[in-house]
């Protein structure tokens, strides 16, 4: 490898380390990136036309804006540059957007926000954010270690961190808005019994909330399901409750 493609693939490399930024892999992640604002720093592609080719044909909102923001490299040098080769030949590093929480919870408009205790899986905490995204959500905030803007957290949410206000914290944060528990000893899930503006709690498949999140909610509530199935996927989950929401302001 010359010294320019070293260089590239050291900081591609750094940037999956760096709290300022974070890695895009894949036209389906770029392309949500792009349209939710995201700040490039690098970016880099196989085949810049095939990409303009994608655009028109599944973002006409972005055609003619990808092929000159990328720069073109070989199939090699790009799979040096992430672990998992993009089918869509296409990889960037992007800035974080910087996330106001307190603002974002402040916000008087009736949509939850999600929180996720102790994630353990970056893949489904992509799959939450995916969901919450699509929903409307307010924000998405995860405790714990894993962080939501990893790089294979990004993969997973096909790029919607920027969509919506993404967060890691030690604690929740205080705030106005009521909080729900979701959990397997609540009341059953309804749509009239989901406030508005609340902030739906979930835990880990195994080990479910915390007692700290327990102390501070304002009720429980719980997903029906059939007798004998114990949990579901995390991401399963946060769908269920969000639609449910959206279900009761429609």
């Amino acid at each position: 490898m010359g010294r320019p493609e070293h260089e590239r693939a050291v900081r591609f490399r750094t940037a999956r380390r760096d709290p300022d930024l974070t890695v895009v892999e894949g036209f389906h992640a770029l392309k949500h990136a792009l349209r939710f604002g995201a700040e490039l720093v690098e970016a880099v592609a196989v085949d810049p036309p095939a990409l303009e080719e994608m655009a028109a044909d599944l973002a006409p909102d972005l055609a003619g804006e990808i092929a000159g923001r990328v720069e073109t490299v070989d199939k090699a040098t790009l799979a040096d540059l992430v672990p998992l080769l993009p089918h869509t030949g296409v990889a960037a590093i992007a800035r974080r957007p910087r996330v106001d929480l307190e603002a974002a919870l402040a916000d008087p408009a009736p949509t939850p926000a999600v929180l996720l205790e102790q994630p353990r899986n970056m893949g489904n905490i992509g799959a939450c954010i995916r969901v919450a995204a699509a929903a409307g959500a307010a924000a998405l905030i995860a405790s714990g270690e894993n962080d939501p803007w990893h790089p294979d957290a990004v993969r997973g949410a096909a790029g919607l961190q920027f969509a919506l206000p993404v967060a890691r914290v030690e604690r929740l944060p205080e705030s106005d808005r009521p909080l729900l528990a979701i959990d397997p000893d609540g009341e059953e899930l309804a749509p009239g019994r989901l406030p508005e503006r609340a902030i739906l709690a979930f835990g880990t498949e195994r080990h479910g909330l915390s007692g700290d999140v327990f102390g501070r909610a304002d009720a429980r509530v719980s997903i029906p399901m059939r007798e004998g199935v114990s949990s579901l996927n995390l991401a399963t989950s946060v769908a269920i409750v969000l639609f449910a929401m959206r279900i009761r302001s429609n």
